[in-house]
């Protein structure tokens, strides 16, 4: 065990040269994942380029029926999982579906030149599966300050110059644009979760199991941010036009980054 703990050590300090500045996770339901302070940022702002929405009319429904989802399914649903489940084993499931997600960042960091952060995602992934069991705990970031670097596809795609294209709202999944849509399919090959007859890196064989894998994660990631969406929700003098603008803020921000 000290043998793996000086490798791993090695491993690290041979990476802390890269900045720690984490990216969040891209995708979740309704609105991806952005801490208080952002979203605070993004709502003072108020100096929001124009955005291509020739959708409009059919992302104001969308944006209706999944905050009705919301209000009606996926908050009663995930207020009843947080009762049964302590939000540390809930913590932990999170920290194992981010674990696995592990090759779509990689191979996006590579994509991008940024081989410090790829190297460091590496770190994290090695550190996590083995001493974090399974991915469970985030001992890379807890205990070597090891700090995730998420890419995705679509900020691939917009790090290389390829616009947003019209803001497009997906049932469920909340606020997206064609670009981030169209990333959407390279990434599941880079996914161990998403189901692909044609992959042999998939963890589930049938369409049902990754229905359940997927909703499971998402009633998960529900009841441990409720109180972020909510914000919004009683932030928003318009939701649709509020939350549209802060997932386009945030991609670009990403992009930048």
């Amino acid at each position: 065990m000290r043998v793996i703990f000086t490798l791993l050590s090695l491993v690290i300090f041979g990476l802390s040269g890269c900045s720690s500045k984490s990216v969040q996770e891209p995708n979740s339901v309704l609105i991806e994942q952005s801490d208080d302070d952002e979203l605070d940022s993004f709502s003072d702002e108020m100096q929001v380029k124009e955005i291509y929405d020739p959708l409009s009319g059919y992302n104001r429904i969308m944006t209706s029926f999944n905050d009705g989802a919301y209000e009606y399914v996926l908050k009663p649903v995930s207020t009843g999982y947080a009762n049964v489940l302590h939000k540390e084993i809930r913590i932990s499931i999170d920290n194992f579906f981010n674990n696995i997600y592990f090759p779509m960042s990689f191979v996006n960091n590579i994509l991008q030149g940024k081989f410090c952060y790829a190297g460091q995602e590496g770190a994290r992934f090695v550190v996590n599966t083995t001493v974090g069991i399974a991915g469970l705990f985030d001992p890379a970031k807890s205990y070597f300050e090891i700090e995730a670097h998420k890419e995705d596809f679509g900020q691939t795609l917009g790090f290389y110059g390829v616009g947003s294209g019209p803001h497009i709202v997906l049932p469920l999944l909340g606020p997206s644009n064609l670009r981030d849509l169209a990333g959407m399919y390279p990434d599941s090959f880079l996914t161990f979760i998403d189901y692909d007859e044609r992959s042999h890196w998939t963890l589930t064989d049938t369409p049902p199991e990754y229905i359940g894998a997927k909703s499971f994660e998402y009633i998960n990631y529900i009841s441990l941010n409720k109180e972020r969406y909510e914000k919004m929700r009683e932030d928003a003098v318009d939701l649709y036009p509020y939350l549209r603008d802060i997932y386009e803020q945030r991609r670009n921000k990403l992009i930048e980054e």
